[in-house]
């Protein structure tokens, strides 16, 4: 596999190892340098601070060092009209490796074609994040000890959110899994991923009551009401805060069972909940260091 580009690419054996490989990453000694001399380029277009860290975390922890452009369409020749394909042509002059966000779902595909160097994709616009599903899988496999059996949550944002999009399509992957989509009306999971479940075998239903779906939940992923998304303000206020997680919310939680984001928060988790041993995702946000050393010694080692 020479790019991460999309949770197609990824089967059930390979999940397993790379899995394997990330708990082995846990515990590297820090003299282990397995990637001595590679550099990493991390080119955002949008935003990050818990992709972008973790990818440069992971590469520095693996020996390597970390070239970056935090915000490339204002700090970067994206600014002067310069196009993915020619920043990539030549980025992959400087680096052994890149990990690209951008703001426009298919930009990085393109990418992909005039690199001579790894791509890894970190999220493009309301597409796909596949890295953040693979830290997502591990973390429901290092927390609830199995990926098969599994009833899962996914609430907010699921017609914006890369996140669940892309976890929604890796768990085909999973055996026995059973989803429930809960968000308002105007950001319901899209007719896409809906028919590659279906294709897939994987059951889903969509519910309104959060507390309900809760209930039977093995994981809650909540998102965030993404209004960088949004055409308009009252759009946004529309639907903003429909779905909060706070303390009374927990009450319909099983002990079991946990509580992921892919973060930032706004107001959809409360602060209270933190302290809840259920509360996966700040633990979440650092199993991405780990997933992704795995990744980059796979790629480069």
């Amino acid at each position: 596999m020479k790019h991460i580009l999309a949770v197609d690419q990824f089967e059930r054996p390979w999940l397993e190892s790379l899995f394997t490989e990330a708990d082995r990453m846990r515990d590297l000694p820090r003299d282990a340098e397995p990637l001595r001399g590679k550099i990493l380029a991390t080119i955002f277009y949008e935003p990050s601070s818990r992709t972008r860290l973790s990818f440069e975390s992971a590469m520095m922890r693996l020996g390597g060092n970390v070239i970056s452009t935090e915000n490339a369409s204002e700090f970067s020749s994206a600014i002067k009209g310069e196009t993915v394909e020619d920043t990539m042509r030549m980025v992959s002059g400087y680096a052994d490796a890149i990990a690209i966000r951008h703001f426009e779902e298919g930009a990085i595909a393109r990418a992909v074609t005039v690199s001579d160097v790894p791509i890894l994709n970190a999220g493009d616009g309301p597409g796909e994040h596949p890295t953040q599903a693979l830290l997502d899988l591990y973390t429901i496999h290092h927390e609830i000890g199995r990926i098969d059996d599994i009833h899962i949550a996914m609430v907010g944002d699921l017609k914006y959110g890369r996140t669940v999009r892309s976890l929604s399509l890796l768990l085909r992957q999973t055996n026995n899994c059973h989803i429930t989509f809960v968000a308002p009306n105007a950001v319901r999971m899209r007719d896409d991923i809906k028919d590659a479940l279906d294709a897939a075998g994987v059951h889903w239903q969509e519910e309104s009551d959060l507390h309900a779906a809760m209930e039977n939940a093995d994981v809650v992923y909540q998102t965030r009401i993404q209004k960088e998304r949004f055409d308009s303000e009252s759009d946004y206020e529309a639907v903003k805060g429909t779905y909060v997680i706070d303390a009374e919310a927990m009450t319909h939680l099983p002990a079991h069972a946990i509580v992921m984001h892919p973060l930032p928060r706004v107001d959809e988790i409360a602060t209270e909940v933190d302290t809840d041993p259920r509360a996966a995702y700040f633990r979440q946000a650092r199993n991405g260091v780990f997933v992704r050393m795995a990744l980059l010694n796979q790629l480069l080692g």
